[in-house]
C-alpha cells in the first residue's frame, strides 16, 4: 500500500490566477492575512478545477445536475455519482442526496490550499473602456488586483482506493447504489472487503489509467482566471512526489522563506528523507524547471549528488518526471502500490 505524496508549486508573474468576491467595481485575488502580512492563494477548489479541466478531451466527465432556483436557499448541484464511469468522480469525490438515496465519495485526490511562501503585497491595477467614446465622454474605469508570488500547496493521492468504491459501511454513506456496483461487477470489476467494508474494484489496468491521465494532467495543467490580461504558464514549476506507506507527507516544509525568498531546504529535506526512510516505497521523485528559484536546483541537486547517486532521489523536469511516473504505472511497474494492507 502507498500513498503518493508531496507539493506542487506555481511560479505566478504578475497574475490574478484565482479571484475572490470583489466589491465597489474592484475585482480582488483570494489572499488571507497572517499576523501583518497578506499571502495570496490558489483555493484547493480551483486547483481541482485546473486539473479537471486538464483532462484530455476525450476523457469522459461526470455530468453536473443542479436543482432549485437560481439564487434560491434550497440550491444543490451533484454530479452523477458514477465513479465506475468517470474518472473525476472517482478521484475527486463526490456527493449525491436526491430522493432520499444518499451517496458520497471522500476524495481519492487531497489537496491542499496553494499559498504563497513570501508575503505579498497586490498591486491595484487601473483601467479604462472608452473606445468608440464620443470624445469629452467619460471612460468607464475597472480596477483589479494582480501580483507576483511562489504558491505551494500539499497533494495526497490514496492509490489503493482509485477503482475501489464502498458498498457497504457505518458512519459514511456507501459510495454506490446496489444496481450501480452490479453493473460494475458485470463490466469487469471484482467484489472485496476493503479496510473493513464490502466494495467492489475495477480492473488493475484501467485503475493504472486512471492514475496515469491525472498525473499527465497535472503535467500540462492549464487554468486561471483573467487569463486575457495576465495569461501565464500553470503547469507545476516544481513538484515533489514520494511514494510513502500511509497517509504521512514528509515533505510539506522542504520550501520555506528565507530573507523574503522562497528557499528549497535541502537540508530540511535530508533530514525527514533520513526519519521516514523506512516508510518510502520508491524513489522521491523532483521534478523542477530549469530557471524556477534562479540557480537553487543546481545547488541542491549538488546538496543531494548522494542521494542522488544511489537512486533514492531524482531531480528532472517536472514534465519528464510526471510522464515517466504515468508510463511506469500504466507498464505495471508499481502495481504493488496499488494493494492495500492486508
Amino acid at each position: 500500500m502507498s500513498f503518493l505524496v508531496g507539493k506542487a508549486v506555481q511560479d505566478v508573474v504578475a497574475g490574478a490566477p484565482n479571484n475572490g468576491e470583489g466589491s465597489d467595481n474592484i475585482g480582488v485575488v483570494k489572499s488571507m492575512r497572517v499576523g501583518r502580512d497578506t499571502y495570496p492563494y490558489v483555493s484547493a477548489q480551483a486547483f481541482r478545477r485546473w486539473l479537471r479541466d486538464s483532462l484530455p478531451a476525450d476523457e469522459p466527465r461526470s455530468k453536473v445536475t443542479r436543482d432549485g432556483k437560481s439564487g434560491g436557499k434550497n440550491q444543490q448541484a451533484y454530479t452523477a455519482g458514477r465513479p465506475d464511469l468517470y474518472l473525476d468522480d472517482d478521484l475527486f469525490g463526490y456527493m449525491v442526496a436526491v430522493k432520499k438515496e444518499n451517496f458520497q465519495r471522500d476524495t481519492v485526490l487531497a489537496t491542499g490550499t496553494l499559498v504563497s511562501v513570501t508575503p505579498q503585497r497586490p498591486t491595484l491595477d487601473f483601467g479604462t473602456m472608452s473606445r468608440d467614446f464620443p470624445a469629452g465622454e467619460h471612460p468607464v474605469i475597472h480596477q483589479h488586483q494582480l501580483y507576483s508570488g511562489v504558491l505551494a500547496g500539499d497533494l495526497l493521492l490514496d492509490l489503493p482506493r482509485v477503482g475501489v468504491f464502498e458498498t457497504d459501511g457505518s458512519g459514511l454513506r456507501v459510495a454506490v447504489a446496489p444496481a450501480v456496483a452490479e453493473e460494475a461487477r458485470s463490466n469487469g470489476a471484482e467484489p472485496l472487503t476493503f479496510r473493513g467494508v464490502a466494495a467492489v474494484r475495477l480492473p488493475l489496468e484501467e485503475r493504472r489509467r486512471r492514475v496515469a491521465v491525472l498525473l499527465r494532467a497535472l503535467a500540462s495543467l492549464r487554468g486561471g482566471a483573467k487569463k486575457a490580461l495576465h495569461y501565464g504558464d500553470r503547469t507545476p514549476a516544481l513538484v515533489l512526489l514520494a511514494p510513502v506507506l500511509g497517509g504521512v507527507n514528509p515533505f510539506t516544509r522542504v520550501l520555506a522563506a528565507r530573507d523574503g525568498r522562497p528557499v528549497f531546504d535541502a537540508d530540511v529535506f535530508r533530514q525527514e528523507f533520513k526519519a521516514w526512510q523506512d516508510q518510502l516505497d520508491g524513489m522521491v521523485l523532483i521534478g523542477w524547471a530549469p530557471g524556477f528559484l534562479g540557480d537553487q536546483r543546481d545547488r541542491v541537486t549538488a546538496d543531494l549528488k548522494d542521494l542522488i547517486d544511489h537512486k533514492k532521489v531524482v531531480v528532472e523536469h517536472p514534465r519528464t518526471v510526471l510522464t515517466g511516473l504515468a508510463r511506469r504505472i500504466e507498464a505495471g511497474d508499481h502495481d504493488d502500490w496499488f494493494e492495500d494492507a492486508a
